[in-house]
């Protein structure tokens, strides 16, 4: 067995500890040495020790998103290649991941073959398939309030406001699933 010296590092930040635990040792016995975090500051000062080769954050934690945490170790090292992972899926966060250098956005659940082959790929997919339905009322309404939340930097007081809708009700909508399509 290689040493952990000679194995690419990957720093692994998700707050359900035990899902963490699982994808480390999965991740771990595909050849990487990994570094578990359970929040963004965590996972801020795991880079400061020691940047990453590979990088796999949960979107949504307590505290600041997921999304900080790439920006940071983006402007650390551009090279680190990043898989966002969230059970809160929604187009603008994807595309807010992207433009701030994720290599790849998965939906949970994701397996440890899921997000060593994202890291692998550089480029989207022209075969891609495309929906033939239009996205549901609930999907259009979910995406909404992440796009509004996203341009408030997640202020839940201010994209409320946004959004003529009272806090603690947009609270509600937030700590539902999204709808599917």
């Amino acid at each position: 067995m290689t040493g952990d010296d000679e194995r690419p590092s990957l720093l692994l930040v998700d707050d359900d500890t035990t899902f963490a635990e699982v994808l480390g040792e999965a991740l771990r016995r595909r050849g990487y040495a990994v570094t578990r975090a359970h929040d963004v500051p965590e996972g801020i000062a795991a880079a400061g020790r020691e940047s990453p080769e590979y990088a796999v954050v949960d979107l949504r934690m307590p505290g600041p998103s997921g999304l900080e945490l790439v920006r940071h170790l983006k402007q650390l090292d551009e090279n680190t290649r990043i898989v966002v992972l969230t059970g809160y899926a929604s187009i603008a966060t994807a595309v807010e991941a992207i433009k701030l250098g994720a290599t790849h956005y998965l939906s949970k659940p994701a397996d440890a073959d899921e997000i060593v082959a994202a890291f692998a790929r550089a480029e989207g997919r022209a075969d891609a398939p495309v929906s033939e339905r239009p996205l549901s009322v609930a999907r259009v309404e979910w995406e909404h309030i992440q796009a509004v939340l996203g341009g408030c930097g997640g202020n839940i007081s201010e994209a409320a406001r946004r959004l003529n809708m009272h806090r603690r009700t947009l609270q509600r909508k937030l700590a539902k699933r999204p709808a599917r399509g």
